[in-house]
């Protein structure tokens, strides 16, 4: 492995917090994107909370949501003495009204982690568990500690650290949600750490386990060789306890040679006698359309389908030669299906961010970090809110704008409550006085990041109306049906016009309206239809029917 990892690229200055979101833009989206209008937005857009930087937090990458509507999260900024100015993270709180307060800082120092980065997990006790990057025994990777699993008491207050990782040949460097099992146990992977010959020894991951007495095991351990993926982060647990996860390297060799794209592997539980965990390299990326370097984070419905997003690949016009990123779907015969690949022109975004959530329907729905109003952060854009339905077609709920108090640049994904409303965080944006320092390219990235509420809007009504001429027509001659729709919907839409249930022919709205033209209707009288379907913004209407006479010809 020549890479050492891969999201702490993004992370390499994750403690200026202030280059997460530079470094993703630059590392992730060098290319100039071709310029467009933003899509039709579907949600109205709410800022919860604008972070102001220590003592506050600052660019949040993990949110949760608890029963109350009460949004936790973890975020740069915080204690400045740690790390100064910048602070070493924290744990805070929004609550349904809006308010938020620090409930933890972390310090770097007595044991206490430094830089927690995406995943918090929520308990039935309302206790949350998260992983932090550094701190912890600072011997390991001294002077910075190779990071601590944590536990957040939102009764008392209390954090306590539960575990301190001490690096290779154990684990090293903890990323990605925690899971648990029916008896409290917890599952998470570790990004390095394990096998001393992979990764120039840095160690290509593991995944662990931490039980309720503090005792660590290594589950598995990565080599990145003989389709072995490399770099983990994160896990979803099915009800029979396998783990499922995604790795950013290892598998296909020959792509990204000779780093490999990443994996979507399962780690199954020991069958007595038995005490080893059985790994299964499920899938391996061969980049291009179908995707490359998979994101933490995956999604599993009832049937045991894995969905997720890819950082790079897809539509490689995008980014060229790398592309934008895709929304993955992995069956559960191991087919691999590229549900969507990102463009970053017409108002779509580029490179999704880290997981998505899924609803009753079937239908997904994440960020990118880049992309959607291209005007932001000129010429990549500062990136949108997306649904993706279970056909493949991909909506932009949202672009982000950075200005007027907006956030920029959403990279951790979404939370969902029973409503539909969605919950996120950006990098940047929102407080523009709040400056974040130094990011990758030299550069000050501008504002600390928000948390947002995006509210579904209903769509409006429309009414549809339909002309002919000539009525009545002669047979063979040329009739021109004209559909009407109001209000005007976007352009570029589509109109059927219908014979019952049959498609007669088809035409695209300008300026609200759309026309076909037919001279093959046969003597006698037509009833034709006009059918708008509608969008996420303008509800589908449809004409009252128009009575087309054709008449024979005079001979």
């Amino acid at each position: 492995m020549n890479n050492p990892t891969r999201y702490p690229r993004i992370l390499g200055i994750r403690r200026r917090v202030a280059g997460a979101a530079l470094v993703l833009a630059i590392m992730l989206v060098p290319a100039v994107l071709a310029t467009g209008s933003a899509q039709a937005q579907t949600y109205a857009e709410s800022v919860l909370h604008t972070f102001t930087g220590p003592p506050d937090g600052a660019s949040p990458t993990g949110l949760a949501l608890d029963a109350q509507g009460n949004l936790y999260g973890i975020a740069g900024g915080g204690d400045s003495a740690c790390d100064p100015p910048y602070g070493c993270g924290t744990v805070f709180k929004v609550d349904a009204s809006g308010n938020e307060t620090v409930l933890h800082s972390f310090t770097g120092t007595g044991g206490d982690g430094a830089d927690p980065f995406v995943g918090l997990t929520l308990d039935a006790q309302g206790n949350l568990y998260g992983t932090t990057w550094f701190g912890g025994d600072l011997a390991c990777n001294a002077p910075d500690g190779c990071g601590t699993v944590f536990k957040f008491d939102t009764t008392t207050g209390k954090e306590t650290v539960l575990y301190s990782f001490t690096g290779s040949p154990e684990s090293s460097k903890p990323m990605g949600s925690l899971v648990f099992d029916a008896q409290g146990n917890l599952y998470g992977t570790a990004h390095l750490g394990g096998d001393l010959a992979c990764n120039g020894g840095d160690g290509c991951g593991t995944v662990f386990m931490l039980d309720t007495a503090g005792v660590m095991t290594v589950l598995y351990t990565f080599t990145g060789t003989g389709g072995d993926g490399a770099l983990p982060g994160g896990l979803v647990r099915d009800a029979q306890g396998n783990l499922y996860g995604t790795t950013a390297d290892g598998g296909d060799l020959a792509c990204e040679a000779p780093d490999g794209c990443g994996t979507v592997y399962k780690l199954a539980p020991p069958v007595a006698p038995s005490v080893t965990w059985t790994e299964t390299t499920l899938y391996s990326f061969t980049g291009g359309t179908n995707g490359a370097n998979p994101w933490p984070g995956l999604v599993q419905d009832k049937q045991g389908n894995l969905y997720g997003t890819t950082s790079q690949g897809g539509d490689l016009a995008c980014n060229a030669p790398n592309g934008c990123g895709t929304a993955f779907e992995l069956d559960t015969l191991g087919k691999e299906t590229a549900l969507y690949s990102f463009t970053g022109t017409g108002g779509d975004g580029a490179v999704p961010g880290a997981g998505l959530v899924r609803d009753a329907k079937g239908n997904l729905y994440g960020t990118t970090i880049a992309g959607g109003d291209l005007a932001c952060n000129a010429p990549d854009g500062c990136g949108t809110a997306f649904e993706l339905d279970t056909t493949g077609k991909e909506t932009v709920l949202y672009s982000f704008t950075g200005t007027g108090g907006d956030g920029a640049n959403p990279f951790s994904g979404l939370v969902r409550d029973a409503k539909g409303n969605l919950y996120g965080g950006t990098l940047a944006g929102g407080d523009l006085s709040c400056t974040t320092g130094p990011g990758g390219d030299g550069g000050t990235l501008i504002g600390c990041g928000t948390v947002f509420k995006l509210t579904p809007t209903k769509a409006t009504k429309t009414t549809t109306t339909l002309t002919s001429a000539p009525n009545p027509s002669t047979y063979g001659v040329a009739v021109t049906f004209t559909a009407v729709v109001a209000p005007v919907p976007p352009d570029g839409e589509t109109i059927s016009f219908m014979r019952g249930k049959t498609v007669l022919g088809t035409g695209t709205l300008s300026n609200g309206t759309a026309t076909f033209v037919t001279s093959t209707l046969k003597v006698g009288t037509t009833s034709v239809t006009a059918v708008y379907g509608g969008d996420s913004n303008f509800a589908a209407s449809k004409s009252k029917p128009v009575k087309q006479v054709v008449e024979k010809s005079e001979e």
